[in-house]
């Protein structure tokens, strides 16, 4: 039989003769033969399953397989989810300022995250808000090159890019 590399070996797939045990409650069992782990996990009505392949004996340890196996989706799910960044700007942003973001945008993207662009007005901004929906334009035309629009929302004043 040939063991799948991506499967983990559990109860009667174990070959080796012999096994480092790490039992239920976590405690480092040493070497011990593979019957007499075998027999350990039954009877507290759990799984052997080999944790590391090692050459001269693998280490096993006595868990739920099947609460392993969710465990390690559901890691593997929220590593892989992209997050969401998040930039608030004034309508009357500096340049340094700006550009900062900008960049701080770029390497977000390029990792595979969104970004998300928000002006805040306050007060008498609010008569200007043209010139917050031309920002938001400028961003959008400076990160052209490593993201594409997902939403612009003028009235809300957000802009919400994702990686292309």
């Amino acid at each position: 039989m040939i063991a799948n590399k991506d499967k983990q070996r559990i109860n009667r797939q174990i070959k080796s003769p012999q096994v480092l045990l790490i039992d239920h409650e976590n405690n480092n069992r040493g070497l011990t033969d593979t019957r007499e782990a075998l027999q350990l996990a039954k009877d507290v009505g759990l799984d052997l399953v080999v944790v590391s392949e090692r050459k001269d004996a693998p280490v096993a340890k006595i868990l739920d397989y099947g609460k392993h196996q969710y465990q390690q989706k559901k890691r593997q799910r929220q590593s892989s989810k992209p997050t969401l960044k998040e930039v608030k700007l004034r309508p009357n942003v500096g340049e340094s300022d700006y550009s900062l973001r900008i960049n701080r945008a770029v390497e977000w993207l390029s990792k595979g995250d969104s970004v998300k662009f928000q002006v805040r007005l306050r007060g008498r901004e609010h008569q200007h808000r043209d010139r917050a929906t031309e920002l938001l334009e400028r961003v959008v035309s400076d990160l052209g090159e490593v993201g594409k629009v997902q939403s612009f929302d003028r009235r809300a004043l957000v802009v919400q890019i994702v990686p292309s």
